[in-house]
């Protein structure tokens, strides 16, 4: 029963959730679909944190994306144990850049007084989640190991499964408690999406990739102390001249 709910009805719930919230908040709420960035605030450590996390979840994105959409191909290439091996390495490798990326931004947020004041409570659950659902990514592939070729087996059918709007979850509930979890977390996640400032995802600026280029010149008015030293020096000349 408890399979059921977290694996057949939840999905379901959290795209609903997913779909319904992104949609309201941008008819309500569309000055908020940004990232609410405090790079201002504080810029070297924000680098620093952000750089890794956001190369290494695109990465683990991604190799997720691929063994969902093209299973067959991600299980013939892992058939040579090299390819095998050097596949596997390389997602742990992205998976622990992200953590540590993660790692970095949570400790800015408690770290930094400016940064922690505008932090919302929605930004630590949403924090708490993807910590659990990196570190829970993290043990699998090191204590669950050969994941791409298990996941384009079973978690691949699943999902497919889902979106057939036939929910297949035997494989699933067989699979051991970490693996469960990654999934449920992710469904959390999902729901917790529009809620988020994740959802600067949805308006990435694309069109930065092909407009033209634009010049840019600044304009720097002169301090207010050497206006003063010119007046004065300008009036010192007018006094001399009047002598």
């Amino acid at each position: 029963m408890i399979d059921q709910v977290l694996f057949a009805a939840l999905p379901y719930v959290a795209v609903v959730l997913f779909l319904v919230g992104t949609i309201h908040r941008y008819r309500r709420q569309s000055f908020t679909y940004s990232s609410l960035s405090s790079q201002l605030l504080e810029n070297k450590q924000h680098f620093w944190a952000l750089v890794p996390f956001h190369y290494g979840i695109l990465a683990v994105l991604a190799g997720h994306a691929i063994a969902f959409l093209i299973p067959r191909q991600v299980l013939l290439f892992n058939s040579r144990p090299l390819r095998l091996y050097v596949l596997e390495v390389s997602a742990l490798i992205f998976g622990i850049t992200t953590m540590v990326g993660l790692v970095a931004i949570i400790a800015r947020r408690l770290t930094d007084s400016r940064v922690r004041v505008v932090t919302s409570r929605a930004d630590w659950v949403l924090y708490a989640l993807l910590l659990l659902q990196v570190y829970s990514g993290v043990y699998v592939a090191v204590f669950h190991r050969w994941g791409s070729s298990w996941f384009a087996a079973s978690a691949a059918p699943y999902l497919w499964s889902l979106l057939k709007l036939s929910p297949d979850i035997n494989v699933i509930a067989a699979m051991p408690f970490m693996v469960k979890l990654h999934i449920v977390n992710a469904w959390l996640v999902i729901a917790f999406f529009p809620f988020t400032r994740l959802v600067h995802i949805l308006v990435v600026p694309n069109h930065y990739l092909w407009r033209k280029r634009q010049v840019v010149r600044w304009y720097r008015r002169p301090a207010v102390g050497s206006q003063l030293l010119a007046l004065r020096s300008t009036s010192e000349r007018r006094l001399r001249a009047k002598s």
